[in-house]
């Protein structure tokens, strides 16, 4: 038995639904003091510093790379040489008999250029 043609008005509505969908810009618009939350000082990021001319970050967990650094240049006015960034897993704790966990974090870890410094103290 041969198959009948397809009524015209619902081919017409079939290939309006497989036509691909067309959103707005990717990502969440964040401020740069919503991206980086406050500096990592501690001793191995003071020898960074100190060495490499790199800064470490607590930084927003939904931030990118190009947002960390856009946000570097305009708190500190210095210039990014690149950004390396780590997700942190929280830890398990333990108090008595209840478990519990601590939150994950997102480092950010920024190279600058050799000219530029940042001053935390």
């Amino acid at each position: 038995m041969a198959t009948s043609r397809p009524h015209p008005r619902k081919y017409v509505l079939k290939l309006e639904r497989r036509k691909p969908c067309v959103h707005g810009q990717a990502g969440v618009e964040l401020r740069p003091h919503q991206i980086l939350l406050r500096p990592l000082v501690t001793e191995k990021g003071t020898h960074q510093s100190s060495r490499y001319n790199a800064y470490a970050f607590l930084v927003n967990p939904i931030a990118t790379k190009t947002q960390i650094a856009a946000a570097v240049v305009e708190l500190f006015n210095v210039r990014v040489d690149r950004v390396r960034t780590q997700t942190r897993k929280g830890k398990e704790t333990r108090t008595r008999q209840v478990l519990g966990r601590t939150s994950s974090w997102k480092k950010a870890i920024v190279s600058l250029h050799a000219e530029d410094k940042i001053d935390f103290y």
